[in-house]
């Protein structure tokens, strides 16, 4: 492999990565900010929820159509137009003048967050050496992870400074953040090359419809798969600061929690996406949801605030220890000329199916207790998400290449 080949390998890596953790930034936000939108718009908590909800039941709409672009067109223009889409939904989330604006955009944003995910897998995956897929499934997938923490570390950070500028609006600032992104679209198109696994694989439109449906029973299975996987994170993250503020946790306290569950996170990306290389991707992925299982005693324990640190740091360790794998295992199920489809809007119909689960937690913690509630579907979650696991399939260290160089 020359030098130029290596750069470009790192480059599809390093926008991959980006392009999901200035995604899942601004999707973080909201989560850190929903009380002061809630009384922006004259709305009570789970109705801005809500929000969270409809941006993850749209991101299926935007796998298949930046997904069906993706591998028609390649993976490089469709990865460019979906991260300035997204950037712009979010600077115009900040000016929302109304709710029912706010939850329209926020719509639009999932759009754009469900069509990063897919194109961006693809493209770095497509340029990544066989033996390092699990290492850098996990690099890639903790984007997500690292989002969360730079989400915040910006509220701990700078969020007081936009609400001492604009009382009660500050939230508005933040949004303002997320067009940052539109950046990364330069670097695509000056240092990324399109994927030579797309170049191979690239098929007709007639061939392409019907393969479809030739391989629907595998896509049904990762639809499943990706809806357990969903539950577990998005049941663990999304109201997971509210559940501290329930608990009496200051919102400077809240963040910090935030943060130190976002280090754990990648750090279980990164080491069970490594050891899926070594033992298997279904193996990696059970073990961690079955020690994620066993933490969640520790991880609702809010009268101690240090059993709560163990548990919010091994909670995100085990839960992204899981999704780690998850951008190698469902590429590699996929065929290579479906590759820009199959796994992205596998994961966003994974997501819908789930999408609800912030708004059944808000609407369960409000009538009961956010530990009670969270607690107990995250028990029932983990174990539906094991046995689905182990009942499907794996191609580890499959050959995206129909020749090898």
């Amino acid at each position: 492999m020359t030098a130029a080949e290596r750069a470009n390998q790192r480059n599809a890596v390093l926008a991959g990565f980006l392009g999901w953790t200035l995604d899942a930034f601004d999707f973080f936000i909201l989560t850190l900010v929903i009380e002061d939108v809630a009384k922006s718009f004259g709305r009570s908590r789970p109705e801005i929820a809500l929000a969270l909800t409809v941006a993850l039941a749209t991101r299926p709409i935007g796998a298949v159509v930046f997904g069906i672009m993706a591998d028609h067109w390649g993976r490089r223009l469709p990865l460019m137009i979906n991260i300035v889409f997204y950037a712009v939904i979010s600077v115009l989330s900040g000016l929302a003048p109304s709710y029912q604006i706010f939850m329209l955009l926020r719509m639009l944003f999932g759009i754009g967050m469900g069509g990063e995910w897919g194109v961006g897998a693809s493209l770095a995956l497509e340029s990544a050496s066989p033996r390092l897929r699990g290492l850098l499934s996990g690099l890639l997938q903790e984007g997500y992870a690292i989002g969360n923490l730079l989400s915040a570390l910006a509220f701990r950070a700078v969020y007081p400074l936009f609400n001492s500028l604009y009382p009660g609006n500050g939230w508005r600032l933040m949004f303002f953040l997320g067009g940052l992104p539109a950046l990364l679209s330069l670097f695509i198109r000056a240092k990324v090359k399109e994927s030579a696994a797309w170049h191979e694989h690239r098929t007709d439109w007639v061939t392409y419809r019907r393969s479809l449906m030739g391989y629907f029973p595998r896509f049904a299975y990762l639809v499943l798969l990706m809806t357990m996987m969903s539950f577990i994170s998005h049941g663990t993250q999304d109201m997971y600061p509210t559940l501290l503020g329930s608990l009496g946790y200051s919102r400077t306290r809240i963040a910090d929690v935030t943060m130190f569950s976002g280090i754990g996170a990648i750090i279980g990306g990164l080491v069970f996406g490594f050891w899926s290389d070594r033992i298997g991707r279904r193996r990696a992925m059970m073990t961690a949801m079955a020690f994620g299982l066993a933490v969640i005693p520790f991880w609702i324990a809010g009268h101690s605030p240090s059993r709560i640190l163990i548990g919010v740091f091994f909670m995100q360790f085990f839960v992204q220890g899981a999704w780690g794998v998850i951008p190698a295992h469902i590429n590699e199920l996929a065929p290579g000329h479906l590759r820009g489809f199959m796994p992205g809007v596998a994961y966003q119909l994974g997501i819908l199916c789930a999408s609800s689960i912030p708004y059944i937690e808000a609407l369960l913690g409000e009538r009961f207790t956010y530990t009670q509630a969270m607690g107990s579907l995250m028990t029932l979650v983990f174990i539906g998400g094991f046995v689905v696991t182990l009942l499907g399939p794996e191609a580890r260290g499959v050959s995206f290449r129909k020749r090898v160089e």
